[in-house]
Parts: C-alpha cells; sequence; structure tokens
C-alpha cells in the first residue's frame, strides 16, 4: 500500500499589528502555551514557540495533512479572541495581517530552538524591523518595502 509521509520543518514568525508592545510577560508565557497546544490540536509538532512583547516565532513540524496559510489563519484568529478575554489591556489585541514562513533542515532544530529561547537577549542587540529584513534577505525571499510594515 502506498504512503505518504513528509517531515517539514518550518519557522513562522508574526507580530502583533504595528509591532504593538501588547506581550507583556505575564501573559506572554500563557501565549506561547496556547500557540503550542493549538499548533498539537491541528496535528503539528510543536517544537518551541517564543518572542518578546510585539512577535512571536515558532518551530513547528507541519502535518502533510495542512496548509500553512490554514496553520496560521487559525492560530492568528483563535489567539487573537483568546488574548482578548484575559485583559481590558488586550481588547484591542489584534496580529499583523500578514507573516514570514520558511523551511529548515531537522539538522538545524536545536539552534533554531536555542535562537527562539533568546529572543528577548537577541532583541537588545537587534530591533525586530532588523531582523525581519536581515532574514528575508538572507533567505532570498522577495518582499516589496511599500508594504512590509503596514498592517
Amino acid at each position: 500500500m502506498a504512503q505518504s509521509l513528509s517531515h517539514i520543518l518550518i519557522h513562522v514568525i508574526f507580530s502583533t499589528k504595528d509591532r504593538t508592545p501588547f506581550l507583556k510577560p505575564e501573559i506572554r508565557s500563557r501565549l506561547h502555551g496556547y500557540l503550542a497546544k493549538k499548533c498539537r490540536d491541528l496535528k503539528c509538532v510543536c517544537f518551541r514557540v517564543g518572542g518578546v512583547e510585539y512577535h512571536v516565532h515558532l518551530a513547528i513540524d507541519l502535518p502533510r495533512t495542512l496548509a500553512l496559510s490554514k496553520l496560521l489563519e487559525e492560530l492568528k484568529a483563535t489567539s487573537s479572541k483568546w488574548l482578548k478575554t484575559k485583559s481590558p489591556e488586550l481588547s484591542e489585541f489584534a496580529w499583523q495581517g500578514g507573516y514570514v514562513a520558511f523551511s529548515l533542515s531537522f539538522s538545524h532544530l536545536d539552534a533554531l530552538c536555542q535562537y527562539i529561547d533568546r529572543q528577548e537577549e537577541h532583541h537588545k542587540d537587534v530591533s525586530f524591523q532588523e531582523e525581519y529584513v536581515n532574514l528575508l534577505e538572507k533567505l532570498k525571499i522577495e518582499y516589496d518595502p511599500r508594504y512590509i510594515w503596514t498592517s
């Protein structure tokens, strides 16, 4: 009998709308747990979720039966609704409209997880905008600078 198998490591990054620093430390770890559980509910293996007050990173193994766009639509919609119920300060919460996602070799998984774990440290030296553009350019992902920072 034929089988369809896959093992697709994806690094996903998305930010809050207008990079508003909604994700204070007291809610951030709960959000990361929520996103990891939602990934598992959608049959993704979630190796790591991390980030800072205005963006998140995920390291996931995307299942062959789920389109990346559907995964991100579900993660962003449900987590946005969930966050809005956690505090009056989050009542206006929204994610940016887009995201960046790229594949990596599983030989890079440990380095990716360490990178995600060190986001607070990392962003003391490098802004999110610099990091984002550097990743796009390093990975040769074409983008239009007129629209990259729009909501």
